[in-house]
């Protein structure tokens, strides 16, 4: 005969809301989950050091194999800048009916590098840093925003050199240098958001940074940096007359008017429209709140892929 052998029916599994449930009250979490928008921003404000850090060696790093070392942090823009104006202010002429050219040229063309490499560099943080985003955890804006607190860096170094040459062209040291500060705040936390905005699309598309160059090459020829817009876009050069308002209130051309107004302009007892403080202001908040939050909400899928 058969024996019949009573058997306890199986355990059913726990369910996944279950599960949930009792991780929750154990305190665990998701395995790379976005934290909340304040959280993140504390555990950003836990590294600043590392972001300081960070940012101070790649600045050493990049130009450690060149025999005049960091001498190319000056040199490289005043290169640029002599460049500008043997083409366009020799050979276009557009020095012309503008005051101080050279240190005209010299100031748009450091605070134009300083927006450019900060763009450029943000477009890379994630997809040029994949090894180190994926063997440790940290919050991932810390990345475009230490590439921007390099160049930075790296602008403070060139603005010594603009000191010199401002002084060696004739224009005096004046109060109205301090405005340097304000629009230098104002600049960099534009150009953070606008790195934080292309960190996320460069992570997602990496061949943006071989487009960028194009982008960025357009932005700076309509950026006055080279030549005034209001001589660019006058009524004898047959624009449409929306044509210099809008250039004049684009980011480039805003912080670029803001430091010629700070260190030259206030020379020549020039008076700076107050509307372009409110546009320096406006740009910064909406780029960098808006720029950090877009980079945030994607913050769980950095790495992947």
């Amino acid at each position: 005969m058969s024996q019949v052998l009573d058997t306890p029916p199986p355990t059913p599994a726990p369910a996944d809301d279950d599960l949930a449930a009792l991780a929750a009250r154990h305190g665990l979490s998701v395995s790379g989950a976005r934290p909340s928008l304040p959280e993140y921003v504390r555990q950003l404000w836990a590294r600043r050091h590392f972001i300081t850090a960070f940012a101070t060696a790649k600045l050493t790093a990049q130009y450690a194999q060149a025999k005049l070392g960091q001498v190319w942090q000056v040199m490289t823009p005043l290169l640029n800048a002599a460049v500008y104006y043997f083409i366009f202010g020799v050979l276009l002429g557009t020095k012309r009916h503008v005051p101080d050219y050279i240190p005209f040229l010299v100031t748009g063309v450091f605070i134009w590098t300083f927006t450019q490499s900060s763009i450029m560099a943000g477009t890379r943080a994630i997809s040029g840093n994949l090894g180190l985003v994926r063997a440790l955890h940290f919050p991932r804006a810390a990345l475009p925003i230490s590439f921007c607190l390099q160049q930075l860096q790296q602008l403070l170094f060139s603005m010594a050199a603009l000191v010199v040459i401002l002084l060696c062209f004739g224009v005096p040291v004046a109060f109205s240098w301090l405005l340097a500060f304000p629009a230098l705040v104002l600049q960099f936390t534009f150009n953070t958001g606008m790195s934080l905005i292309m960190a996320r699309m460069g992570a997602k598309t990496p061949d943006i940074a071989q487009l960028m160059p194009f982008v960025l090459r357009t932005w700076m020829y309509v950026s006055g940096v080279m030549w005034s817009i209001d001589k660019l876009a006058g009524k004898h050069s047959g624009l449409p007359h929306w044509v210099e308002p809008v250039l004049q209130a684009q980011p480039a051309a805003v912080y670029i008017d803001l430091m010629r107004f700070a260190l030259i302009d206030s020379f020549h007892a020039k008076q700076l429209p107050h509307h372009v403080w409110l546009y320096a202001a406006g740009w910064a908040l909406l780029a960098g709140v808006g720029g950090f939050i877009y980079f945030w909400k994607a913050e769980e899928t950095y790495g992947r892929g």
